[in-house]
């Protein structure tokens, strides 16, 4: 990647005597304390600088000791920009004789995928329509003064509240910084332990094939993993936004001073108490914006889960960057509700796999990976909305039955 504009500083990195080292040696580099990344071919020691990475130390962490060009281009829009805080970090290269990829990756299918994002460039997929964007926002307004005016004009009884809290409950968001921070964590190393944050269940759940078996051959046994299907209803939809995610929200803005984060988040409860307080009175205000959460809750977890959950969740296994995200995610077939319901998140394949892409556009380059997963042999799996639903009770069914066997076994 980073051809053409950026010839001119390749050279200059070039007239550098550079060392040349294996990917042998490079694959030794992926401590805490010592990470070396390889982009293009040249070898970054980037034990120091991940502390600064504005996109956080564990992103780049994850790909200490490999190859990282597939995602450094997902995830930095202008490559000539970043390149230029690199390059006190070159270290070398790769010796003649290495391939450019690790781990016997296949280079075709690397090579497809490359030709493919640059078609994208060309389509200027990665441009944002801002009218798009503009009527989003509109209508998120819209709708909460939909809220406001069902309540006004049908008072405050249970249907009039509960109407009103499902508007609110599809015009909610978080934290922009707050959702990058964490969510290019998950992209990076998509359903992947210890390095995807959305499969540290904090031992509530056991997921994927490995995990089970080996917390059921441990005896490990925080919660009957058997019937976590069943309370998942409990646990999962109810309490993630309003419970885990709602107080992690606030801390990250704080800590990593967010403040026009926080502003914005600041104007929604002024301009949302002041709405309600006069209809529901302070205190009830409160409930009802807990009520809000715990419906918006629910939404975001089937709609989050249902790519990821009943997909393949394992240890690292250092495949490229294709082949990783088409392992850990699924689409949903496309509809204007799915569209709508899911925040285009139906085409999660194609938001994994150009995650700075502006989401209106991923309908038009969707065509174009099935199309290079059916050269390639690649499962591109698409699914109805409530089989996509049905799909993550029964993968956490699948899971807990794999644990009891494993723990019952002696």
């Amino acid at each position: 990647m980073g051809k053409g504009g950026e010839k001119g500083e390749e050279e200059g990195e070039c007239e550098k005597m550079l060392a040349l080292y294996s990917w042998q040696e490079i694959q030794k580099h992926n401590s805490k304390t010592d990470k070396w990344l390889v982009i293009d071919r040249k070898v970054y020691n980037v034990t120091n600088w991940a502390l600064k990475h504005p996109g956080g130390i564990r992103v780049i962490s994850h790909f200490a000791g490999e190859d990282a060009t597939e995602a450094f281009q997902a995830f930095h829009p202008d490559l000539h920009f970043v390149r230029k805080f690199m390059k006190p970090l070159l270290i070398g290269e790769l010796a003649p004789g290495e391939p450019s990829h690790d781990r016997e990756k296949r280079a075709e299918l690397i090579e497809d995928f490359q030709a493919l994002r640059k078609t994208a460039e060309d389509m200027k997929l990665f441009e944002t329509n801002m009218v798009f964007f503009s009527l989003y926002l509109g209508h998120l307004f819209v709708l909460e003064f939909l809220g406001w005016l069902t309540l006004s004009y049908f008072g405050t009884g249970w249907i009039p509240t509960l109407l009103t809290a499902l508007i609110l409950a599809t015009s909610q968001g978080a934290s922009g910084n707050w959702w990058n921070h964490r969510h290019f964590q998950h992209h990076a190393k998509p359903n992947i332990f210890h390095k995807d944050p959305d499969v540290n269940m904090l031992k509530v759940f056991v997921l994927g094939d490995t995990q089970p078996v080996e917390f059921g051959k441990q005896k490990i046994k925080y919660l009957p993993y058997n019937y976590q299907h069943e309370y998942f209803f409990l646990i999962g939809p109810p309490l993630l936004i309003p419970v885990y995610f709602y107080i992690q929200i606030m801390m990250t803005m704080i800590t990593r001073r967010d403040w026009v984060d926080l502003a914005w988040a600041t104007t929604y409860y002024i301009r949302y108490f002041n709405t309600y307080i006069p209809f529901y009175g302070f205190f009830g205000s409160i409930l009802f914006v807990i009520f809000v959460r715990f419906i918006e809750s629910h939404w975001f977890v089937w709609v989050t889960q249902m790519n990821h959950i009943p997909m393949n969740i394992d240890n690292e296994k250092h495949k490229d960057w294709l082949s990783m995200q088409l392992d850990a995610t699924c689409n949903i077939e496309q509809s204007s509700f799915n569209d709508w319901f899911s925040g285009h998140l139906n085409f999660q394949i194609e938001h994994h796999l150009f995650p700075t892409m502006p989401r209106h556009n991923y309908y038009k380059i969707a065509p174009l990976v099935k199309s290079l997963c059916d050269k390639h042999g690649l499962n591109y799996q698409v699914k109805p909305l409530l089989q996509a639903f049905k799909d993550i009770v029964g993968s956490l069914k699948k899971s807990g039955d794999l644990w009891l066997d494993a723990y019952l076994n002696k």
